[in-house]
C-alpha cells in the first residue's frame, strides 16, 4: 500500500463537512460514539479490527464503558491527517449507522 500524503488544514476542513460530528484538533480527526453498554462498545471495536488491519491503519481508541472515541492520524507521515484517515472515518461512521 502506498504511503499516504498529509492533507492541508483547508483540505481537512472541507472533508469534515462530509462526515457528521467528526472534529479536527492536535493534528488528528476524532469522534466519540455512544453504545448501550461495555459489551456493545467492545463488539463494535472488534467488528472493525479486520478492516483497520486491511487498511494498515490502527487508530487510537478509547473505550469508556458505553462510549468509544476514535482518533485518526498517520504516524508514518509525522502524525498528520491523510486521505486514509477519512476513508477509515467514513467506514466507522457507516458501520455505526448500520447498527442503529
Amino acid at each position: 500500500m502506498e504511503k499516504p500524503t498529509p492533507l492541508t488544514n483547508e483540505e481537512i476542513a472541507g472533508r469534515l463537512q462530509e462526515i457528521s460530528g467528526w472534529q479536527f484538533a492536535d493534528d488528528k480527526i476524532f469522534k466519540q460514539f455512544e453504545f448501550k453498554d461495555f459489551i456493545d462498545s467492545l463488539g463494535f471495536v472488534n467488528s472493525l479490527a479486520e478492516f483497520f488491519e486491511g487498511m494498515d491503519h490502527h487508530p487510537d481508541i478509547q473505550i469508556m464503558y458505553s462510549k468509544v472515541k476514535f482518533e485518526l492520524q498517520r504516524f508514518d507521515v509525522g502524525g498528520k491527517v491523510t486521505d486514509r484517515d477519512f476513508i477509515v472515518a467514513r467506514e466507522i461512521e457507516k458501520r455505526y449507522q448500520e447498527r442503529s
